[in-house]
């Protein structure tokens, strides 16, 4: 099965990964993609993450994911100021402010880029949670937020603050403290000009503004600006 630009710019959209690795089930939009992994299956990996061992084919893909080690971000949005450790990040990012907005909420009417977006943010609404701790059972709306949380149990810290020492599970966490550190508050709300140290703060506290309440209570059909003001609600029905 092969594919066209069209094909592959619709499967773009789409989040669609029809090419799949028999190896592994990583999945790639186009097939010249699954040819070209295959070959990490066959070939030495030879560079080594001095942080962790992990190994890469490349020095460039080695260089690259030691970032997420040191927190190190050289991308940097010049609309938004949001950094990110490679460039293909920022590509994709830097999209989210020129695409339109194709895929909207029907439970709030809120509008996304992408498909899958969509997908995570609906969850707020039906409080559906797939993904699964191994260790603990506990479970989460989306993958990332689960593997994060698995750490804890294995106690892994990698992030280490260099003004303090203080370490951290994930290197955004670091990054976030360390701006206690510096002052830096890159996050200003558009509406007051009040600035914040972290971007969810700074999307939540907006929220203030717009009268934006996402978080809905099943019961009883009470609205929220903030999720844990809806769980401290739902205590009440609870008892």
């Amino acid at each position: 099965m092969t594919c066209s630009y069209g094909q592959s710019y619709e499967r773009i959209q789409t989040g669609e990964k029809p090419f799949v690795c028999k190896q592994c089930g990583e999945a790639f939009v186009n097939s010249s993609h699954l040819i070209k992994h295959y070959k990490i299956h066959t070939r030495e990996k030879t560079f080594a993450c001095k942080y962790c061992g992990k190994a890469f084919i490349h020095p460039r893909a080695c260089y690259n994911h030691e970032r997420t080690h040191t927190g190190d971000r050289p991308y940097v949005c010049k609309q938004c100021g949001k950094a990110c450790i490679h460039s293909y990040h920022l590509l994709q990012h830097e999209r989210s402010h020129t695409r339109e907005k194709l895929y909207a909420c029907k439970q709030c009417g809120k509008v996304f880029g992408r498909s899958s977006y969509l997908r995570k943010h609906e969850r707020i609404h039906t409080g559906e949670k797939p993904y699964l701790c191994k260790h603990c059972g506990k479970a989460f709306s989306d993958p990332t937020t689960r593997n994060n949380h698995e750490r804890t149990h294995t106690g892994e810290k990698h992030y280490v603050c260099k003004q303090c020492g203080k370490a951290f599970i994930r290197s955004s966490q670091l990054l976030i403290h360390e701006r206690i550190h510096t002052g830096e508050k890159p996050y200003s709300c558009k509406q007051c000009g009040k600035a914040f140290i972290q971007h969810r703060a700074c999307y939540n506290h907006e929220r203030i503004h717009t009268g934006e309440k996402p978080y809905v209570c099943v019961q009883c059909g009470h609205a929220f600006t903030f999720s844990k003001s809806l769980q401290i609600h739902e205590r009440n029905h609870t008892g």
